[in-house]
């Protein structure tokens, strides 16, 4: 029998022994490493600290478990230092400290040990207990920084409701020209929002000879939904029960198209509803096709174009095909249709030109063309020649004022990306900017940049949002993937809260030049979330934190806006994700409340000799070889290629703690943060791209918009775990949510229908590549039940 004074008989622990051992030599080696790098000595100490307990324990010595319990009482603290209140952050930091803390506690772990352990075991114990309830607090009840006012409960203000002609279409693809994306309705409300249910499913259809994204937000008029598909097939639906009524098969030909894309449509009343094809459907094509689609029955209309069709490769050259495509619904206003288009990006100097065009609602005949390299010439070029290459283009979602008859484009980068030494003085003056040109006649009115010599891909991917603000003036809302929100009057272009021009970081890249100062909207909240340092490299494990903390300080990063060198790789935060990306904001306008998701995640961007990238097999995208959009890109024509990445652990998680992503309310009337918080759960994702099914609130990246109704509900998907949410407008809280069978990267939309009396919400449910949520081709339309009791 074991006497406590000499200790138990038996074998000392030395499995154990073993695993702590390489525990710590894991943290000691990286660790010194990191430590030579300027970084924290704590892996290091911890490393040779758990070598220490590893020979003792060896030995049976009980004094290796006094060193551990004082390790581990020295990790919590350090972790609590770094962390704070922040479960996620804390968990890396100590959860296999923990873990291996209660395997010492196990009675087999104790057997073989002399005596003086026992006081240390308590101490283990009690740190264990600490750590985990800390982490499961900080990961249950998540606080990043949240302003007093998020923490308001209650139910959002009334409004009074009254159901009028039109309130209850979706006629836009932000549901009006501005891209508000707010709906009059009101059935649906805070108390009866949890009777939501699916009332039908649609399946579009996924083609069998090419990639397609399913991000459409349909049109809603006369009890029918109107939607594209990524090949360019364009549906007719029954708004209540989803049943389709025409389908116009666009016969596409996907030839090097890398993935096909279509956001939405457009609709267009001829005046007086005169002719054979009165109102029209308006749509793309992924093979360069403007259509124009009789809404009754989905057949062309003869009219428009060449029976139907107008061809948008018209002036713009020979090029591979699929460089070249419009993604978002066109815009049509004052009897103008009016689209840019998506231009690969970064794969050569004198890629497609980003020529913004408007074509006569009616004819299809070329009203104007905004080609940047050709001032003052509005039409198509002459024969032999194109409209100018390279330049800026113009892909995300574009606004409309029909009153002042302009219209709003946000613009992209000339190609390529992330090498500016190349570009002309006309495509640093239009790129990452929003542009207002006369509808009519495609004049310019005026522009606003909100990057200058953009070397980040921060082209401007959201909708320009039109307000009128409380006093009466119009105003533009333009979020930015930099986070940044600009408000400019829509009539001038003048910011109308300030925007200061702060220094940036310079390039060490012979031969390039980088903008001496970037503007900063610091009269509206920032969305870009706190900048990156090693503190807040994260990882599932020890192991893959200090590996991040490693890549961390191995980059340069001299703060926002550092572009990527050669020497060594920068750290770019936000990345190319965003801040906010294609799918915008949302305005309450009753509420003046500004609905915001944005997600925060990092790059990992270096340029490359072309020899480097040569032996990498970089090259341009062909019609026979594409890579990932958004990975690394040929830039040929220049002596740089790029390699592009999200900075992601061995684990493919990112380097970057949690949030990633992030829902946010700003008051029209003071500029200021309503609230401000995580947005999204671990369900879906986890380490190697496994579903953790952790049903905790982390902040996840997200692609999609809101929608926000007068009832003071927010709807939104977006996220990369798969669900549909309402969230009260004024206060963030969630109150119901719905689970997709794929990822909800798409903007919702609300509408009314006749024929039951009901309130619809629809989403379409496609998933997206890059957030490596569940890919599929549903809509799906929520409303309360048939029957039940609800307010009109």
């Amino acid at each position: 029998m074991a006497d406590e004074t000499t200790g138990a008989r038996g074998r000392p622990p030395r499995v154990f022994a073993v695993v702590l051992f390489l525990y710590g030599a894991g943290l000691a080696g990286p660790g010194g490493f990191l430590l030579s790098l300027g970084g924290t000595s704590f892996y290091l100490i911890a490393g040779i600290a758990c070598i220490g307990c590893a020979i003792l324990l060896w030995r049976g010595d009980g004094r290796g478990v006094s060193l551990y319990a004082l390790l581990l009482v020295a990790t919590l603290i350090w972790g609590i230092l770094e962390s704070g209140r922040d479960g996620w952050a804390l968990l890396p930091r100590i959860g296999i400290p923990i873990l291996l803390g209660l395997w010492l506690l196990a009675p087999w772990a104790q057997r073989g040990l002399r005596a003086g352990a026992t006081p240390a075991r308590w101490i283990i114990g009690v740190t264990s207990l600490a750590g985990i309830a800390l982490v499961l607090a900080g990961v249950m009840s998540p606080s990043y920084g949240v302003p007093p006012s998020a923490q308001r409960t209650g139910g959002a203000e009334a409004v009074a409701a009254t159901m009028r002609p039109g309130d209850g279409d979706w006629l836009e693809y932000g549901r009006d020209k501005g891209g508000t994306r707010f709906s009059p309705l009101s059935q649906i409300t805070r108390a009866n929002v949890g009777e939501l249910e699916l009332a039908w499913t649609y399946r579009v259809g996924i083609p069998k000879n090419m990639r397609v994204a399913l991000e459409a937000t349909p049109l809603e008029l006369d009890d029918r939904l109107y939607l594209c598909a990524g090949n360019g097939d364009v549906m007719a639906l029954d708004a209540e029960t989803g049943k389709q009524i025409w389908r116009f098969v666009a016969n596409a030909d996907p030839t090097g198209v890398f993935a096909g894309v279509c956001r939405g449509v457009a609709y267009y009343r001829v005046p007086d509803a005169s002719g054979p094809c009165p109102e029209r459907i308006l749509s793309t094509t992924v093979d360069q096709r403007l259509l124009a689609l009789n809404a009754r029955d989905g057949t062309l209309c003869a009219d428009f174009g060449e029976r139907g069709e107008v061809s948008l490769a018209a002036g713009m050259g020979k090029y591979d095909p699929g460089y070249y495509r419009v993604t978002s619904a066109p815009q049509v206003v004052r009897g103008r249709v009016v689209l840019g288009g998506w231009v690969t990006d970064g794969q050569y100097v004198g890629e497609p030109s980003g020529v913004v065009r408007a074509f006569d609602a009616v004819t299809g005949r070329l009203a104007w063309a905004w080609d940047i390299g050709r001032p003052g010439q509005t039409g198509e070029p002459p024969p032999g020649e194109t409209y100018t290459l390279g330049t800026p283009n113009s892909w995300a979602p574009i606004s409309a004022d029909e009153d002042l008859g302009l219209v709003y484009l946000p613009t992209g980068n000339s190609t390529p990306d992330y090498v500016g030494a190349y570009r002309r003085a006309f495509d640093d003056k239009y790129s990452s900017s929003v542009v207002a040109l006369d509808a009519v006649t495609g004049a310019l009115r005026w522009s606003f940049q909100t990057t200058h010599h953009d070397l980040w891909d921060y082209d401007v991917a959201s909708q320009p949002t039109l307000v009128d603000l409380p006093d009466g003036t119009k105003a533009l809302l333009q979020p930015t993937k930099r986070g940044e929100l600009f408000l400019l009057d829509r009539r001038t272009g003048e910011p109308l809260t300030a925007v200061e021009e702060r220094p940036a970081p310079a390039t060490h890249v012979p031969g390039e030049r980088t903008s001496p100062t970037q503007p900063f909207s610091v009269g509206m909240p920032s969305f870009a979330g706190a900048p990156p340092s090693e503190v807040t490299m994260w990882g599932v494990t020890p192991f893959d934190q200090l590996w991040c903390r490693i890549k961390f300080r191995e980059a340069r990063y001299d703060g926002t806006l550092t572009p990527a060198g050669l020497e060594k790789p920068s750290v770019v935060y936000p990345g190319y994700l965003g801040g906010m990306n294609w799918g915008g904001v949302s305005v309450d306008t009753d509420r003046d409340v500004v609905i915001v998701n944005s997600t925060h995640v990092i790059n990992y961007d270096q340029l490359l000799t072309r020899k480097q990238a040569d032996a990498l097999g970089i090259r341009p995208f062909s019609a026979s070889f594409h890579g990932d959009v958004g990975g690394p890109v040929a830039q040929m024509g220049t002596p740089y290629a790029a390699s592009i990445r999200p900075f992601l652990s061995p684990l493919i998680c990112p380097c970057s703690q949690p949030p990633y992503g992030m829902l946010s309310a700003v008051d029209l009337k003071t500029h200021k943060l309503l609230w401000s918080k995580p947005f999204g759960t671990a369900v879906d994702s986890g380490p190697l791209m496994i579903a953790s099914h952790l049903p905790f609130t982390m902040g996840v990246p997200n692609i999609g918009g809101a929608v926000t109704t007068r009832s003071g509900l927010t709807f939104i998907g977006a996220s990369q775990d798969r669900f549909l949410r309402a969230i009260e407008t004024t206060t963030g809280n969630e109150i119901w949510r719905a689970r997709l069978p794929a990822g909800g990267q798409a903007t919702p939309m609300s509408y009314w229908s006749a024929a039951s009396g009901r309130q619809f919400v629809l989403i379409a449910a496609g998933g997206h590549g890059g957030l490596l949520s569940k890919e599929g081709d549903y809509i799906l339309a929520f409303a309360l039940p048939k029957g039940a009791p609800r307010n009109r």
